[in-house]
Formats: C-alpha cells, sequence, structure tokens
C-alpha cells in the first residue's frame, strides 16, 4: 500500500510505502497527483518517506513505478527521499542523471529536515 497525501500549503506531496508496492499503488498515486498537477501546472516536491525500502510486489509494480517516474520527472521540481535503504543514496545518484527533479537522500530519522528541504524555494 502506497500512502499518498497532498499539502497543498506547500505544493507538495508525500509519499509513504507500507508494504511492498503494487502496480495498482502507482495508479492510485496517478489518480490523487495528476488532477493537483493539471490544476497548479506542477509539483514543487515529491516526499517519499519509508524506513527500509520494501521493493514491489511483482515485475509490472516495477514498471508501473518507472512509468510513473518517466510521466511525472519534468512536473516535479524536488524529490526528498527519507530512508535507511541504501536505495536512496542509489537513487540520488541515478536522478541526478535521468530526471528533472533535484534529488535529495536523508535518513528515515530526518524526515522533518527532508520535508523542510523540499519545502523551501
Amino acid at each position: 500500500m502506497l500512502n499518498i497525501t497532498i499539502h497543498e500549503t506547500h505544493n507538495t506531496a508525500l509519499l509513504e510505502p507500507q508494504g511492498q508496492l503494487t502496480a495498482e499503488d502507482f495508479a492510485a498515486a496517478v489518480r490523487i497527483i495528476d488532477p493537483y498537477i493539471e490544476q497548479h501546472t506542477k509539483l514543487h516536491a515529491l516526499i517519499i518517506a519509508t524506513e527500509h525500502f520494501p521493493g514491489w510486489d511483482s515485475f509490472a509494480a516495477l514498471l508501473s513505478h518507472l512509468q510513473f517516474v518517466r510521466d511525472h520527472h519534468q512536473k516535479v521540481n524536488k524529490v526528498a527521499i527519507a530512508t535507511n535503504s541504501l536505495l536512496g543514496n542509489f537513487a540520488q545518484h541515478l536522478g541526478a542523471h535521468f530526471i528533472h527533479a533535484e534529488v535529495k537522500s536523508f535518513r528515515y530519522e530526518q524526515r522533518e529536515q527532508a520535508k523542510r528541504w523540499a519545502q523551501s524555494p
């Protein structure tokens, strides 16, 4: 399950994975985030917070995740990743080469710092 919360005050979205990610999780993210982006042109930041990255439940879920990134990376200015998983650092370095958004990783215990960074101009 993927909990998705839009914070209109800061023009950010908080994504909190709870268990392995599914293709339906990304379909739900599209249903929630896309209408918001249509109304506001862009999302200032996406904040991903999970103590340990739960992985995907299937190859279809991984493909859905990659498609979500492909379809949204130019509509988001920043991505903050708060996790104790090694994938956080990996995503930051990989993202620097392949996506438009600025990506920064934080320890899970630094969630508030990640939110402040994401909300900054």
